[in-house]
């Protein structure tokens, strides 16, 4: 996965550049002048700041006053600092370096031990930074966003940090042998930025360089060259995009056999891209499609997957480009592996290591591993041995052998940390298991499938007591996502279990479309106009859980955040009368402004734009802002966001609890402070937040408000 910003833009939803995050109020602006609540898109206004905190109170008085809150998060936040988590890996300069947060460090320090202490029972860790201290030390909330070491030897690194957990992060120089920032090393003030080492002296960067270097989405589009000892000043351009792109995003690919490939990618829509070569002096374009992503570098061969046709290659597929022809613009593509119509390799979830490709492959929804090995100019695949119906999630790989760590999980089956090393076999063995967070042994996992509007089936997962009677009186949370190619996958989540399996209710994941569940089509089903299929999926599942006895509206309820927060607004202003609960998650809500709000512009490929006169009429169908009534009973949902989320913002839900308020109707609002769009600026928020949400959903669908 590509590194940094560009990492976290294409898993969930871009993130915004270093511009206003509030698009102001002209006279040329009808939606503007026609909205009532516009003032609330001052992000960080003295009035705007001040409804926050008068909606917190009230929201509070309420959840956190009922008795169950303090269990809830003191639960919460037990599973959150356990001494006995996995401490995963990242594989750097021969050591096992991790992220670690408890109780005693609620934001984090980062540390290393060796391979051989890791792979004991209580490994010796040696703090490299500890964030809470040097926030102390600073007068800043530091929050953790990555490290790119320099490759192939790893001995420096740039370490991002975000104050407050936004998305603009400063980038720091970090010497791995003596354990400190480098005096006068590389320091990259705060930018939506990305960076990385052409050689020990030399970086390649794309950042905010001053007025005129954002696109409209606010990212940056313009790469130069940072010499060390140079101020950004003398930063040398190599690569301008366009105003009207969604930013340039430079990176180095560098293999075990010495390859490296300085590559640019300019991104032009969310979902289509132009990757170029820099050679030292020019840079000239890959023939490969729009719709596909680079991956790595193996044996001098580009790995990259693909979202469309590639000549013989079909979508969904990945598939190798020589380096050495694709620097002379010229090349034919290899096929790695072709996944079958059920079945998807995840974008996100592809590794190289030092000769081999690793990638998790999903077959309705359950995962397997296979490892990709080039033998005389072909491909040869093998599936490492996991146990089945399984997640399988890629945690880190070394370059400079075949090894690597991986995860299996389940929806009762706490996570299992797995070590491969291709040399001596292709069956992983265990090095970590998490201790089971909740009492699973009455419980039981199916898989159903609902017909959906068109008569697609859409599948979902269903964690329920094994035998519980069909009458529909479960209290059950269901989610989902739906959007931007990103799969939902079975997952263990400890807070989950204890909080509300383990007191009678049902926990369901519908895997609708939007998603990458089944490939590409299965997100082009439901982009831009078409995306009202995905809402009718939600909808489906919905019934079809009524239907088979296992809930009914008034004991169901549904959370989902970023674009699940659209979806979740959707399906409480479409169908309110199959849910007895709704929260919606740092949310996109006005879906006619959106694109003037925070990184709104970026996603325009996804949703579509209000300059396309039938993408504007759709979205003025389905806008959750503008589709809430007066007198309609909707059932009271639960809207949250953060203040500090600079990527979506919180003004959606600002305005559409505001909305509600005036039509006089009932709704929960709360934003918390810091966090940024994932809400998880230290420990301690993550578990109030869950903490929050839970009373909320026990408010509303146990019976008599009290726990099982």
């Amino acid at each position: 996965m590509r590194r940094l910003a560009i990492g976290a833009a294409w898993a969930m939803l871009a993130a915004s550049g270093g511009i206003a995050q509030t698009a102001v109020m002209t006279d040329a602006d009808p939606l503007a002048a026609a909205d009532p609540h516009i003032w609330l898109e001052d992000k960080d206004g003295a009035a705007a700041l001040a409804w926050v905190e008068a909606e917190n109170k009230r929201t509070l008085a309420r959840l956190e006053a009922d008795p169950r809150f303090t269990t809830f998060n003191d639960e919460a936040l037990a599973i959150a600092a356990a001494d006995d988590r996995i401490p995963m890996p990242a594989m750097i300069d021969g050591r096992i370096m991790n992220l670690w947060r408890d109780k005693a460090h609620p934001q984090g320090i980062w540390r290393w031990t060796s391979e051989a202490d890791y792979a004991g029972p209580a490994p010796h860790w040696t703090t490299l930074i500890d964030l809470d201290a040097l926030s102390r030390a600073e007068g800043k909330k530091w929050v953790w966003k990555g490290v790119t070491c320099r490759q192939p030897d790893e001995k420096r690194c740039l370490v991002a940090l975000s104050e407050g957990g936004e998305d603009a992060t400063e980038l720091r120089e970090f010497d791995l042998a003596t354990g400190k920032f480098v005096d006068g090393g590389f320091v990259l003030p705060a930018s939506k930025q990305n960076a990385d080492w052409i050689d020990a002296d030399t970086l390649i960067v794309s950042r905010d360089w001053g007025e005129g270097t954002l696109t409209k989405s606010g990212y940056p589009f313009v790469a130069k060259i940072v010499k060390r000892g140079e101020p950004l000043s003398a930063a040398r351009e190599i690569y301008r995009g366009t105003v009207d792109d969604i930013g340039v995003w430079p990176f180095v690919a560098v293999d075990g056999k010495g390859n490296r490939a300085v590559i640019v990618t300019r991104a032009k829509t969310f979902f289509t891209s132009e990757n170029l070569l820099w050679d030292g002096t020019a840079t000239r374009r890959i023939g490969i499609p729009d719709k596909a992503d680079i991956k790595g570098l193996v044996e001098g061969q580009l790995i990259v997957r693909v979202s469309e046709p590639w000549g013989a290659i079909p979508e969904g597929a990945l598939a190798s480009l020589a380096l050495d022809a694709a620097r002379r613009g010229e090349g034919t593509p290899t096929l790695i592996f072709a996944p079958g119509p059920r079945q998807s390799v995840e974008r996100d979830n592809i590794r190289v290591t030092g000769n081999a490709v690793i990638a998790a492959i999903y077959d309705n929804v359950r995962g397997r591993a296979m490892a990709f090995r080039r033998e005389t100019g072909a491909w040869r695949a093998t599936t490492l041995v996991l146990p089945d119906n399984l997640s399988v999630d890629l945690v880190a790989t070394d370059l400079r052998h075949d090894r690597g760590f991986l995860t299996v999980s389940g929806f009762t089956t706490p996570t299992r940390l797995m070590a491969f090393d291709l040399a001596n076999g292709t069956a992983p063995r265990a090095v970590k298991a998490l201790p089971a967070r909740f009492d699973a042994t009455e419980l039981t996992v199916d898989q159903f499938e609902a017909v959906s509007s068109d008569g697609t089936k859409i599948p979902y997962f269903v964690v329920h007591r094994a035998g519980a009677s069909a009458d529909g009186a479960t209290p059950t949370l269901m989610t989902a996502y739906g959007g931007f190619e990103v799969s939902m996958t079975p997952y263990y989540s400890g807070v989950t279990g204890k909080l509300w399996l383990e007191r009678g209710g049902a926990f369901v994941l519908a895997n609708i479309r939007g998603g990458g569940e089944f490939g590409p089509a299965w997100h082009e089903a439901g982009r831009k106009t078409k995306r009202q299929l995905i809402f009718d999926d939600f909808a489906a599942v919905a019934r079809d859980l009524s239907r088979r006895g296992i809930t009914r509206a008034d004991r169901l309820g549904i959370f989902g955040g970023s674009n699940g927060g659209l979806l979740m607004g959707v399906e409480l202003t479409q169908h309110p009368e199959l849910w007895g609960a709704v929260t919606i998650q740092v949310p996109l809500l006005d879906m006619l402004r959106y694109e003037g709000i925070a990184a709104g512009a970026s996603w325009v490929d996804e949703y579509g734009s209000v300059a396309n006169p039938d993408e504007r009429a759709f979205l003025a169908r389905i806008s959750p802002y503008h589709a809430l009534r007066r007198g309609e009973r909707y059932p009271e949902p639960y809207i949250w966001t953060t203040t500090k989320d600079d990527r979506v913002g919180p003004q959606h839900a600002r305005k559409f609890a505001a909305r509600m308020k005036e039509f006089g109707l009932p709704y929960l609002f709360y934003e918390d402070t810091a966090g940024g769009h994932s809400g998880d600026a230290d420990i301690a928020q993550a578990a109030r937040l869950q903490a929050l949400q839970t009373v909320y959903f026990a408010q509303k669908l146990m019976p008599a408000g009290e726990p099982r």
